[in-house]
């Protein structure tokens, strides 16, 4: 897992640990790392005991936010590290409008993924 810097931490609004993820989804830890080291969600080590934490807009009340999963995959094909992942994902982009994650949140993945294959071109 990475360490995640001050920049990237600032773009992210809201954090969640694995033990607060584990109880929305009503699965155990186990799964919630499982997911973790699967790629479907991403984590990054933060805060004074540097424990896992993944932003919370990527869990929409008991389920991880549509789209998501597929959209780490492009990223991380096109060589992507999980705090560029980040940065990208929190960055305002004005042809959506807002950012990658408010729009997958919003259920636009479409658009989102559009943009994460264009990366790669």
């Amino acid at each position: 897992m990475t360490e995640i810097d001050a920049k990237t931490d600032a773009l992210v609004p809201a954090w969640l640990t694995v033990p607060d993820i584990a109880e929305k989804l009503g699965v155990e830890v186990t799964r919630v790392r499982q997911l973790i080291k699967e790629g479907q969600l991403i984590a990054v080590r933060r805060g004074e005991n540097r424990a896992l934490h993944v932003p919370a807009v990527f869990i929409d009340e008991d389920k991880v936010v549509k789209g998501l999963a597929g959209t780490l995959t492009l990223l991380r094909d096109d060589g992507f590290t999980a705090e560029e992942m980040l940065e990208w994902l929190f960055t305002p982009d004005p042809s959506l409008p807002g950012t990658p994650a408010q729009a997958l949140a919003e259920n636009r993945g479409t658009e989102v993924k559009r943009r994460a294959q264009a990366l790669a071109v």
